[in-house]
């Protein structure tokens, strides 16, 4: 029970990544002005962050649980100006923590019924969130804000 209520998890936050791997990667291409090399270097690391947390995520859907990882994408949200970039994929990342807390949540609730799983799920789920985490911290940063 626990196993399939994860993979229905995990595929909404595969979605949410497929998302914003391409919302940086388009947000990187409106940036321009005096200061745009180093925000497009940064957008599209993160970009790069996101394609990883993919390719962990349908891991933990396939191998480790045996479910179909999806193909769909979340909503990607646009902006105009590169504070509304910054804020809407600020925005973004606090709402991945929040549903990766979930997922986290759910993990630890299962551990006896993932006996085999859990220590790799628990392990790979709590790395993506420390990744996300700094992913807010850095976007914080880019906004001027604490």
């Amino acid at each position: 029970m626990a196993k399939e209520e994860l993979v229905k998890m995990l595929n909404q936050a595969l979605a949410l990544e497929h998302a914003a791997r391409i919302q940086y990667m388009a947000h990187a291409e409106m940036i321009d002005g005096p200061d745009a090399e180093p925000i497009i270097a940064r957008l599209k690391e993160l970009a790069g962050d996101e394609k990883n947390h993919e390719e962990v995520f349908r891991e933990m859907i396939g191998a480790y649980l045996g479910g179909v990882p999806v193909m769909s994408i979340a909503e990607t949200k646009g902006a105009g100006t590169v504070k509304e970039i910054l804020e809407v994929n600020l925005a973004a990342e606090k709402h991945a923590v929040d549903v990766y807390l979930v997922i986290y949540k759910k993990i630890i609730d299962a551990k006896a019924e993932l006996k085999y799983e859990f220590y790799q799920l628990e392990h790979k789920m709590r790395y993506i969130i420390q990744d996300e985490q700094e992913h807010i911290t850095e976007l914080k940063l880019l906004l001027g804000i604490k």
